[in-house]
């Protein structure tokens, strides 16, 4: 059975610690306990489509460590296909995050062993990618790697999807495979050194279509996501919810994205569902931990 979908992206623990406020240059501030939890953007989809029913493969790399064992084990818990996650010399990605008292975080990528995802590992990959419905990126492995990817995808009929963070440039070739194009307010401003965050999303999402994606879906946290497709704009609200940790939260709603798009919703429709995932995710502490497992447990 063909998958719904494909990640192609990172594998890292996050190492979080709690704060009350983050320190400035030189200052040292004093913060909870570390905790270890199993993260990285592309492990983090694939837990989150994986959690909600879909089926899906994972294409990325670990370290031979007590970190990779730890993701692993996690992306098996959650029914993720690993036959494309490969095992490096070079230790497991880490992600060092503080966590603050409204829930914001702060992020710091060690990538490690995610360097090492190579065009090799995609052309070894090559009938996985063609033959998903949805095949889901980000940026935390490299670019030459995501554009090799996303071209083997698009070339076997599957739908591309791009979260573009961290914020980085990418060839306009990758940004015309889009569909769609997934950004936040400051990702989209990286983008447009025109424009800044604090623009209408509006503006953001006609002025990014003029880049090449088919499509685009900015989000905006605590009030939901615009939708630019066809177009036309149109706003999906997010249903209000106390948060807890934000991490991992835009994660689960391009997961949610993703396996919706596979399962033939337009775009207007799966960002609505979207929302509702990434707005649950929020409600605890880490990232894939905090990830629904059915529709049960959606606010909204």
């Amino acid at each position: 059975m063909s998958h719904e979908v494909v990640v192609v992206g990172s594998v890292n623990a996050d190492l979080v610690v709690g704060v009350d406020r983050w320190p400035g240059p030189g200052e040292t501030v004093l913060g909870s306990d570390l905790v270890t939890h199993p993260g990285g953007k592309g492990a983090n989809q694939a837990v989150a489509a994986a959690r909600l029913g879909g089926r899906v493969a994972l294409l990325g790399r670990i370290g031979g460590d007590g970190h990779g064992d730890l993701l692993r084990g996690s992306l098996a818990d959650a029914g993720v296909d690993l036959a494309h996650l490969r095992v490096t010399d070079a230790p497991t990605g880490v992600a060092l995050i503080t966590v603050g008292p409204d829930g914001d975080n702060t992020i710091i990528v060690s990538p490690g062993a995610n360097a090492h995802l190579s065009e090799d590992d995609v052309a070894a990959a090559r009938g996985l990618l063609a033959g998903a419905a949805v095949v889901s990126f980000q940026l935390e492995v490299p670019r030459p790697t995501v554009l090799a990817a996303a071209r083997a995808a698009a070339g076997g009929g599957a739908r591309v999807v791009l979260n573009l963070s961290p914020a980085a440039m990418v060839p306009d070739e990758l940004l015309g495979l889009c569909d769609p194009l997934v950004v936040n307010e400051h990702e989209a401003a990286f983008l447009l050194p025109d424009h800044g965050a604090d623009d209408d999303p509006a503006a953001l999402a006609a002025a990014l279509r003029e880049r090449g994606p088919r499509s685009v879906v900015i989000t905006l946290g605590a009030d939901g996501a615009l939708v630019a497709t066809g177009g036309q704009t149109q706003m999906v609200p997010s249903p209000k919810v106390d948060p807890v940790d934000t991490t991992g939260a835009g994660d689960a709603f391009t997961a949610a994205l993703c396996l919706r798009l596979a399962r033939g919703d337009d775009l207007v429709t799966a960002a609505r569902f979207a929302v509702r995932v990434g707005a649950a995710a929020v409600r605890k502490a880490g990232a894939q931990s905090s990830y629904p497992t059915g529709v049960d447990e959606l606010p909204g």
